[in-house]
């Protein structure tokens, strides 16, 4: 039993493996946009932990803009993929541009909730 899922897990490594190599170049960059954020929102919550949450609404800021920066990310990446049949009339530059403004916007209302 050991046996069969070791070699399971190994196999479905091997196919993620394989079916991320063919990816192309412009969502991989999103990934790791997407991964980067979502780590600046963990380090920011260990920080918060070992420090403590004096200034509350900063930490909380900080924490929602990594987080809803990461969401509208992922929605570019959903709406640039080519495979995605739901998005293939939508442009690449349309799909950015709308990431940009709703960035803006999350940010400006980020920004007011500072104080």
């Amino acid at each position: 039993m050991a046996k069969t899922t070791a070699s399971d897990a190994q196999a479905l490594i091997r196919s993620l493996r394989s079916a991320y190599a063919s990816t192309p170049t412009n969502l991989k960059i999103i990934d790791l946009y997407v991964v980067f954020a979502v780590l600046t929102a963990i380090i920011q919550v260990a920080y918060m932990g070992i420090v403590g949450s004096f200034p509350f609404n900063s930490f909380l800021s900080g924490v929602l803009s990594c987080v809803g920066t990461a969401v509208l990310a992922v929605c570019l990446r959903i709406q640039v993929n080519k495979d995605n049949k739901e998005f293939k009339d939508l442009p690449p530059e349309r799909a950015f541009a709308d990431f940009v403004l709703c960035n803006l916007v999350l940010h400006l209302v980020i920004m007011n909730f500072l104080g």
